[in-house]
């Protein structure tokens, strides 16, 4: 999905190099994660009750 592949791809120019540990570490489990799953995720269509997750998606969309 060039849609995801645009959103991952910009927070790794973005934030990644200056991100913590854990979010780091947030960030490459969602590598693991489905593409529709994940899609839905970052567009916010889908929840997680996990708010580090959930302000990592924020950053990653740059919605925060």
């Amino acid at each position: 999905m060039r849609e995801l592949d645009a959103l991952m791809s910009g927070y790794l120019d973005r934030h990644y190099e200056t991100a913590s540990d854990d979010d780091r570490a947030l960030f490459h489990s969602l590598l693991d994660w489905p593409d529709p799953e994940l899609f839905r995720f970052l567009l916010g269509s889908a929840t997680v009750d996990d708010p580090a997750l959930e302000r990592l998606r924020r950053v990653i969309t740059g919605a925060g």
